[in-house]
């Protein structure tokens, strides 16, 4: 079987920047599950793996703009220092985690403005990065009744239609529902 809409694919996979550095990669023996067509994983990616089958492997390179977006300048924001621990000697290219309206989120220190003013930017991690992946697919089987029910019960009428209208405003996307 190929990978085609709307079906489930489990890959393992390795994944690095132009600079050869490895930034994420499955576990031994625990592929990635998606299901194709429901904005789970970057669409880039997605788009390439169309029409493989189990046991293919290929070297994928994904442009930012079909990743994790360019680096919006607009996700520069300025913050009181008071904002962070006072225990801290805060320094350009830290990394903070914080919580968000959707849950966790990386936050990144892009320069110190002076003693009062930290600007963090707010982009994905990955943002404005090309995507090297190395990939194996492991499965790709037709949807059980049970993620065809959920496809179409997480998000409502959007769920098939390409469209994301507002469906992702209940923590759909990487939890294993259709909408992003």
């Amino acid at each position: 079987m190929n990978i085609s809409d709307k079906v489930y694919v489990a890959f393992d996979y390795r994944l690095t920047l132009d600079s050869g550095e490895e930034v994420d990669k499955s576990q031994a023996g625990r592929p990635l599950g998606f299901i194709t067509g429901a904005g789970q994983i970057i669409p880039g990616l997605e788009k390439e793996m169309m029409g493989m089958a189990v046991g293919e492997k290929a070297k994928i390179s994904v442009e930012p703009q079909n990743a994790y977006g360019l680096i919006n300048p607009e996700l520069y924001q300025d913050i009181r220092r008071d904002q962070f621990p006072d225990d801290i000697d805060i320094k350009a290219g830290m990394t903070f985690q914080s919580h968000g309206p959707q849950g966790p989120m990386i936050i990144k220190v892009k320069e110190i403005k002076d003693k009062d003013t930290v600007v963090i930017d707010l982009n994905h991690p990955l943002a404005g990065e090309r995507l090297h992946f190395d990939i194996n697919i492991a499965e790709v089987r037709h949807l059980t009744p049970e993620e065809r029910d959920g496809l179409f019960s997480s998000c409502g009428s959007c769920c098939g239609s390409g469209e994301s209208d507002g469906c992702g405003s209940g923590g759909c996307g990487s939890e294993g529902s259709c909408c992003h």
